[in-house]
């Protein structure tokens, strides 16, 4: 396993620090729509990124914003619709692009709310924290959403609607994958909100670990797997300073680990607040050394951090991640 990234890297001088700061295996995504993405493209990025001495591995497809704010993927995991098929043919157009300009596959969510968020917390030094709270949600109504019907503008979607909906989008998308030698890597929905449970009428399945058990049940493949964000699956558990560890376990000697998102959190299910990785419940080094168990092999990334001070705060912040990241491989990898 090895640090990596994500983000948009428009300029050179983006890629040169990176290069600088020992950070050369990446996911970057193109500006340009789905639909207009070539062969040609994605394999430019990738020569623009070697340049530097950097992998672009990995991309973003689908999004984790409010699926009807997204005009070229927003529809895939909707009712079904013509613009489900035409997107879905999208996807499986740069699938088969992706693997023949050479890309390790794509990161991509499934989720049609988005992010749950209710308001900031304050945190180290008067940091700013991404924070969830889930009675407060329902007394007050998301800050990101506000203003929003109680049910989802789609239609309400309980599980056995979701999982119809996700069992056609596997059996579409993984054979392509499968052809291309592509791995599809799905993050979790941010947060789950516990099992039968639903807000605006649509349950997030993909927000707990079950979910993720029946989706690598659903479409048994090398191509069909996750992107393990360390906070997403700790933010669904009760206890997760203990259990995330046999979570990791269970996916990792399974071979359905493709992607690490490193963030921590203090808190658990239905109320946690995001934080630096050294200050959370969850012991990052234990999880590195379990996923060293597991043998995983792939990408250690950043995710979210939290607000500082200071013009370049998203840089700074992803930085100091970055030298934590690098140390405890290195602590990891020496014992």
């Amino acid at each position: 396993m090895y640090i990596g990234t994500q983000g948009r890297f428009a300029e050179d001088v983006d890629l040169e620090v990176l290069a600088q700061l020992g950070v050369v295996n990446i996911d970057t995504t193109p500006s340009e729509p789905l639909s207009e993405w070539t062969t040609d493209l994605l394999g430019g990025m990738r020569e623009r990124c070697a340049k530097f001495g950097i992998n672009l591995e990995m991309m973003h497809l689908i999004g984790s914003g409010n699926a009807l704010d997204d005009p070229h993927t927003g529809a895939i995991f909707l009712k079904p619709s013509d613009a489900r098929e035409r997107q879905l043919d999208d996807v499986c157009n740069a699938i088969r692009m992706a693997g023949e300009a050479g890309l390790r596959g794509f990161n991509y969510n499934i989720t049609i709310l988005g992010h749950l968020r209710t308001e900031r917390k304050i945190g180290r030094g008067g940091s700013t924290l991404s924070s969830f709270d889930y009675d407060e949600l329902l007394e007050k109504g998301s800050p990101r959403h506000a203003g929003h019907s109680n049910v989802f503008e789609d239609g309400p979607a309980d599980a056995d609607e979701m999982w119809e909906r996700i069992d056609y989008w596997l059996k579409k998308v993984i054979p392509v994958a499968e052809e291309y030698n592509v791995q599809m890597a799905c993050h979790p929905s941010d947060p789950g909100i516990g099992y039968g449970v639903t807000y605006r009428g649509v349950e997030r399945v993909m927000g707990m670990v079950d979910g993720f058990k029946k989706l690598i049940d659903l479409y048994e493949s090398p191509s069909n797997g996750i992107n393990f964000c360390i906070g997403c699956m700790s933010e669904s558990l009760e206890n997760p300073a203990q259990d995330v560890f046999n979570v990791i376990r269970y996916f990792g000697e399974r071979k359905k680990i493709f992607n690490i998102h490193f963030r921590n959190i203090k808190g658990g299910f239905r109320k946690f607040v995001e934080v630096f990785p050294d200050e959370g419940d969850v012991n990052m080094l234990e999880a590195l050394r379990t996923l060293k168990e597991v043998d995983y092999p792939y990408m250690i990334m950043p995710d979210h951090v939290p607000g500082i001070s200071g013009s370049e705060a998203g840089r700074v912040g992803f930085a100091f991640t970055f030298g934590y990241i690098h140390a405890a491989l290195q602590a990891v990898n020496e014992s």
